[in-house]
């Protein structure tokens, strides 16, 4: 489709040397449909339907005035003839550009003026303001253009300089430019923001100083050309915030801080006052509630940010939870799902204003003008809404600056979105972590136990790292801790498993090397169990994607002995009570999920008042140093003065690490205690029935000793059971012990590896209820294999 295109009066476009557009005037967006951010710094060739005429290229290779009829091509692919004119413009680099105009055209029939006459009506006629000066940079004419922008007749303006017409910045500078240009015989390209003396609004202007030469090359004046750039420069302000938007919002998987950067972004050039609140569900880290019309709306002030300092402007305190009443424009505005524009003095905003008299304060106080609401939206589900305010700012929000908002708040609250996602699985998964983990350290006469869990800092999910402390028959105790492979709730669950694993093979009292034994075979099927199904793959085949490792330490405070085995674990520490440090050269073992490779337990004898530390491998190894350095700042931590072992988990903490764990740590310290030899007594039996009826009068005479007489009767049947059994089914040595800790514990111990059976026996059985009337009369019992046999034993409460 072809048409003879109707001139606009204000067409012009100004193009460089190599064919780019620099400027492209109202009127050519009009003509041929194009916005200036689409064809601002692209060539003309996607302007042009065919090529100029042969005249046109010539006078344009010369660099000399042409016009023509030029063939167009219209936005919508319309081709469009006009008439037009071309001007050289000298930029002063030897290269012109090109200002092209609308031609003036005269009707047929009509008397053709002059030259002269005929440039004298382009100049008054132009749509861009052009003023003339002399070579002493003084006025000498302008169009009318020029001068409605200057506020000012011609005949008042004329023979006076810029800044003597308007003795106010940045007129200093335009006069230090055109001077320039008259010096130099240049041409100087200048833009400028700011308001001109006869506008009520802000523009942005490009400006031409060109100097005017005779015939000789000599300078005779100037002319000043101005350009009209407002939609271009706002456009340019809008891709630097949207580029600003993209570089600076979800830097972390943190809510506020997200909502922080985005109010931050909106500040920088585009409001004076944002405000990021976002629903009180969603503050909280939960999945968004679901908005009811009729009903307020709780939100929580997640963010704000002002031009001002200390942000005066608001009414609500940043992590302050109210109400967005019913029928008011932030409901219209979250009910609408897109963004509304308002002012002060609009019904719904007086409404708004008239709900809070601080906020009706704040408004006229800081001539707040103009408010753009947005809702905060991801995956189809509102989060929150963001304010936009101005008052330094002169223009209202338009149409274009609330398209820019939506677009910058619809990054954001993707950003936004994710960090809650993020924040509610980490916390998901911390709970099930922290759920799994032991509360409050037994009381025990063992040891005495204080620990420190932190779980990372990073980005990463918690890991699966744990701790136990699990008493033992005899009054000892067991110290676990462990790491599993990887991170989240996948490692949470397995970490879980293992600890109560760990739990039920000690309740069996294997050694520390047997035990890890049994948890190497766990952690092998549950590999298989939970590994990924891969074509080929045997179904007894690991797939290494579950594995762990583990420091398994069992203390006899009786002995005081710890024997303890590890799988793959860094070493414990032990500080001897003079306060010196060593790391236990106890054998490393393979870590959990290998299988086929043995473990080994070292026993080492421990000082009243010794301390272990035990931890994982997040304490000494970080992204700030390795675990050689990471065990010398343990080494030292620990070597300092004896303290509380709440003040040593602390300072051990502190000296250790030097930022926020890259890792999850566990941390546990047990300072060691022995049983008075006043609280155990041992007696050697020989293999015949009449050592039972000693072994009662032994036990019963001891009791009367620690003033436990109440409990006679129940540990005479124990120990009469016990010893009975031993003696008839088992071998020499024969032992009998008492230890009075938190509870009374009957220990009977003989050669054979033979473990009891619990069984209900039949009405004429002549046995078979020894050690179900044990475990009837006590409060637990079990038996665990020695190096030279068995140990049978059970457990009373001591009376209050």
């Amino acid at each position: 489709m072809e048409g003879r295109g109707r001139v606009p009066e204000d067409l012009a476009i100004v193009v460089d040397a190599g064919g780019a557009v620099l400027v492209w005037s109202a009127g050519a967006q009009q003509l041929l449909g194009y916005e200036p951010a689409e064809i601002i710094g692209r060539s003309t060739r996607l302007l042009l339907a065919a090529d100029l005429p042969v005249s046109a290229r010539r006078h344009l290779a010369d660099g000399r005035r042409w016009s023509t009829e030029v063939a167009l091509r219209h936005r919508n692919g319309d081709r469009v003839v006009v008439h037009l004119q071309g001007s050289p413009l000298d930029a002063g680099t030897g290269r012109p550009l090109w200002l092209m105009t609308g031609a003036v055209r005269t009707p047929s029939g009509s008397e053709q003026p002059g030259a002269a006459a005929l440039w004298d009506l382009t100049l008054a006629q132009l749509p861009m303001p052009v003023a003339i000066y002399d070579r002493e940079a003084r006025f000498v004419t302008a169009n009318e253009s020029m001068t409605r922008i200057m506020g000012l007749p011609v005949a008042e303006m004329r023979g006076k300089t810029v800044w003597e017409i308007e003795p106010n910045w940045p007129f200093d500078v335009y006069d230090r430019l055109q001077r320039k240009a008259l010096r130099t015989g240049r041409t100087v390209f200048h833009e400028q923001h700011n308001q001109a003396p006869g506008e009520t609004r802000e523009h942005s202007w490009s400006m031409y100083f060109c100097p005017l030469k005779d015939e000789h090359g000599t300078v005779q004046g100037l002319s000043a050309v101005v350009f009209d750039t407002t939609e271009q420069y706002w456009a340019r302000r809008h891709l630097a915030v949207l580029n600003d938007a993209s570089m600076r919002i979800g830097t972390t998987l943190d809510v506020t801080r997200t909502a922080e950067e985005l109010a931050e972004v909106a500040v920088t050039g585009f409001a004076d006052f944002v405000t990021v609140d976002l629903l009180e569900s969603v503050a909280l880290g939960d999945e968004p509630a679901p908005l009811t019309p009729g009903e307020p709306v709780v939100v929580r002030r997640t963010a704000q940010c002002s031009v001002l300092s200390d942000c005066p402007e608001s009414v609500v305190d940043p992590g302050e939870a109210f109400h967005y009443p019913v029928d008011t424009p932030p409901m219209w505005t979250l009910l609408a799902g897109h963004g509304t524009r308002h002012r002060p003095g609009d019904p719904g905003m007086q409404e708004w204003l008239r709900t809070s008299q601080a906020r009706a304060d704040a408004v006229a106080r800081h001539m707040i003008h103009s408010v753009l609401m947005v809702p905060l939206r991801a995956r189809g589900v509102t989060l929150g809404l963001v304010h936009f305010l101005r008052h330094r700012t002169p223009e209202s929000f338009t149409e274009d600056d609330q398209r820019l908002a939506e677009e910058i708040v619809a990054r954001a609250a993707v950003s936004v979105d994710n960090a809650r996602r993020y924040t509610r699985e980490r916390r998901t998964a911390l709970a099930l972590q922290r759920s799994l983990l032991p509360g409050r350290p037994p009381g025990l006469a063992a040891t005495e136990v204080a620990y420190r869990y932190l779980p990372t800092g990073s980005g990463a999910d918690v890991g699966g790292d744990w701790f136990d402390v699990i008493p033992l028959s005899g009054a000892r105790v067991a110290l676990v801790v462990g790491d599993v492979v990887g991170h989240g709730i996948h490692a949470s669950a397995t970490m879980g498993r293992l600890r109560t694993a760990v739990r039920t093979l000690a309740d069996v009292d294997l050694a520390p090397d047997e035990l890890l034994t049994q948890l190497d075979d766990l952690v092998i099927r549950l590999d298989r169990e939970e590994g990924p199904e891969v074509p080929g793959r045997m179904a007894a085949a690991s797939s290494g994607e579950v594995g762990a490792t583990c420091l398994y330490a069992v203390y006899d405070p009786v002995t005081r002995r710890c024997t303890m085995a590890r799988a793959g674990h860094p070493p414990p520490a032990l500080v001897t009570p003079d306060g010196q440090v060593r790391f236990l050269d106890l054998p490393a073992g393979p870590p959990l999920g290998l299988g086929g490779l043995p473990f080994e337990s070292f026993e080492v004898a421990l000082a009243e008042g010794s301390l272990l530390a035990l931890y994982t491998d997040g304490l000494v190894e970080t992204a700030d140093h390795d675990i050689e350095v990471g065990l010398g700042l343990l080494r030292r931590a620990l070597a300092a003065p004896a303290a509380p072992l709440e003040q040593m988990c602390d300072h051990v903490l502190r000296t250790v690490l030097t930022d926020r764990p890259a890792d999850d740590i566990v941390l546990l310290l047990a300072r060691t205690s022995a049983l008075d030899t006043a609280q155990v007594r041992t007696w050697q039996l020989p293999r015949h029935p009449a050592a039972v009826a000693g072994a009662r009068k032994m036990a019963c005479e001891q009791l009367e000793a620690w003033g436990l007489t109440d409990t006679a009767f129940a540990t005479e049947l124990i120990v009469s059971e016990l010893v009975t059994n031993a003696v008839r089914y088992g071998t020499g040595p024969i032992a009998l012990r008492l230890i009075r800790d938190a509870s009374l514990i009957c220990e009977v111990s003989d050669g054979s590896s033979t473990a009891p059976h619990l069984r209900r026996a039949r009405v004429y059985d002549e046995g078979g209820r020894g050690l179900l009337l044990v475990a009837q009369i006590s409060e637990r019992w079990g038996s665990r294999q020695t190096p030279t046999g068995k140990t049978i034993w059970a457990e009373q409460t001591l009376p209050t």
